[in-house]
């Protein structure tokens, strides 16, 4: 379950919100992973996000997604919800990256999500193999929509 809390005063990223649940599935399907996880998005602007990133990553920098993984293992047998993190996506750069990359905002936030839930799940981009690897796990949920 995804729970949602909007910390901006804009309600226009209201109307993809389906569309991320969709996202959270397909993703779950990929990877093999049963529906037993729930995660908060929070959406943000620019200055809590760098606040954000600021305080705890020790970057000092405004940026587009920051996610905060509740688990250090995902060998779990139990039949209760999980608690997967915190996904921070910044309001802002859902359409200022979405006109640069030239497409839609409905695909911005879809991709800015779920490169924070494969954060979540464990995935990283730091060396070359790790992202190639997240990267193809990105185009294998989101396809190739503009």
């Amino acid at each position: 379950m995804i729970n949602i809390v909007n910390k901006t005063h804009y309600k226009d990223l209201e109307q993809y919100y389906p569309l991320l649940e969709k996202a959270y599935k397909k993703t779950l399907k990929v990877l093999g992973k049963e529906d037993i996880y729930d995660l908060s998005l929070i959406l943000v602007g620019p200055i809590s996000i760098r606040r954000i990133n600021r305080d705890y990553r020790n970057r000092d920098a405004v940026t587009d997604v920051i996610s905060f993984a509740s688990l250090d293992s995902f060998d779990y047998q139990m039949e209760e919800r999980i608690e997967l993190g915190d996904i921070f996506i910044n309001r802002n750069r859902v359409y200022s990256q979405a006109e640069e990359y030239g497409h839609s905002p409905e695909r911005e936030f879809s991709f800015l999500f779920v490169h924070g839930l494969l954060h979540l799940f464990g995935y990283d981009h730091m060396t070359k193999e790790e992202e190639e690897v997240m990267f193809s796990l990105q185009k294998k949920i989101l396809g190739a929509r503009k």
